[in-house]
């Protein structure tokens, strides 16, 4: 491991970094776009096939060809491109039937379009705490059960998978339709199985801070057949995914009306390239989240982020928290020092798209039309649905006191020997 000269004066007091060498921005497979993606872009291009289903000339299409080999990498029985994660996650509940009068439990750490999507379907968002492992709390999740509740967002957040075995068993249950979340956890798993495969739908992202990337796009990936043929009608309301698109129903409620997110040649040609490259990346960043723990795990005063499943693990950052909020300005603002990029996690003062006390809009009830459903849906028989800043203390607890250092790929060891080096230097001053 990387050797330091033994002195322990923090660089913000004018002493040496603890890391001299460039932060890497986190953009796992943005930063590693080559000649991979050149080829297989210019191969659509040369064939002037931009669209899915019909060009100029007969020609493979590189989404339809995508699609076969995620689901064969995740051990889907299909699996369906589309435009955005959002839209993913809208497609999902509408497949799963949720809409007006429903409500959907989704986690209060998450970015906001996990959320945004339960109303785009009609249904009312119900926010649930988290635990230290920063995903779902189920004891939570099943303290807001209602007659009401339809399905339940899963968000495998930062990374890290929730308790699926617990959960599924929850949804069961309680006949609940279940939808997982990994937009930030592509390839990560839960007990040897694929993140993704344990609810009704798996949605993942594509945009350009996820693990791959074409800039934009997203996944789903099902094992029914029935919520397939939904996914597909709603994402292509112009049916050409049909043999005969122009067909009366084959079985019904087959054709219903639905929007267009379908993905086009191009990012399906990028992530082709890309998938290539996804257990590269999460080798690297797991051995790198390894060699970094492992140099500070007895460090006193500090507690990591717990995990359901340590294998399953993107690594795709080290978080993990103070015993006090009051601490985590100051501890972060020595790491930077330092040279390490490090950040708290929640500051009241400081708007954040990923937690939902900053979610003003949701949180107000604020809608497009004076309406204001799907709040106002005469079909939800529950109680009347109310928001607050503090509704989940835990989540605002944990979170405040939390540290978030993310581990690109690209790091080399004695990147990760200058970050341990420098949390211990800057603990050993401010614990």
């Amino acid at each position: 491991m990387f050797k330091h000269a033994k002195n322990d004066k923090l660089a913000i007091k004018g002493g040496p970094k603890a890391k001299t060498t460039p932060n890497i921005a986190m953009y796992p497979g943005g930063q590693e776009i080559g000649e991979e993606e050149k080829r297989e872009v210019l191969e659509v291009l040369d064939h002037k096939y931009l669209f899915r289903y019909y060009g100029p000339e007969d020609h493979p299409s590189k989404v339809a060809e995508l699609e076969k080999r995620f689901a064969a990498k995740f051990g889907a029985e299909h699996a369906l491109a589309m435009n955005s994660c959002t839209s993913t996650l809208i497609s999902a509940l509408v497949a799963g039937g949720v809409g007006p009068g429903d409500e959907v439990i989704v986690n209060g750490y998450t970015f906001f379009a996990s959320a945004a999507s339960i109303v785009a379907a009609k249904a009312i968002p119900m926010i649930c705490d988290i635990d230290d492992t920063f995903t779902l709390d189920l004891d939570d999740l099943e303290r807001r059960l209602t007659d009401s509740t339809k399905a339940v967002i899963a968000v495998h957040m930062r990374g890290a998978p929730c308790d699926m075995e617990r959960l599924v068993n929850i949804c069961k249950s309680n006949r609940l339709f279940l939808i997982e979340d990994v937009a930030q956890a592509c390839g990560g798993s839960y007990k040897g199985k694929k993140l993704g495969t344990f609810g009704d739908i798996g949605c993942f992202s594509f945009q350009y801070h996820k693990m791959i990337t074409a800039g934009e796009g997203g996944m789903c990936i099902t094992n029914d057949a029935r919520l397939y043929d939904r996914l597909m009608g709603y994402h292509d309301t112009a049916a050409c995914w049909r043999p005969d698109r122009f067909a009366p129903e084959r079985y019904q409620g087959e054709l219903f009306c639905g929007v267009n997110f379908r993905m086009g040649e191009l990012a399906g040609a990028v992530m082709l390239a890309q998938l290539d490259k996804l257990d590269g990346l999460l080798e690297k960043m797991r051995e790198n989240k390894r060699r970094i723990k492992n140099q500070i795990n007895d460090i006193e005063r500090i507690a990591m982020r717990r995990l359901h499943d340590e294998e399953g693990d993107t690594g795709i950052c080290l978080m993990f928290m103070l015993e006090e909020r009051g601490k985590v300005a100051p501890f972060v603002e020595a790491l930077q020092a330092e040279g390490i990029d490090a950040a708290g996690v929640f500051n009241k003062g400081i708007p954040d798209w990923h937690i939902y006390a900053h979610w003003k809009h949701l949180l107000g009830k604020q809608t497009s039309t004076r309406e204001g459903c799907p709040w106002t849906c005469p079909y939800h028989k529950g109680r009347d649905v109310s928001y607050s800043e503090d509704m989940c203390p835990n989540t605002l607890n944990l979170l405040g006191r939390a540290v978030h250092i993310d581990i690109p790929p690209q790091m080399t060891e004695q990147d990760c020997d200058m970050i341990a080096a420098g949390i211990r230097k800057v603990a050993k001053a401010l614990l």
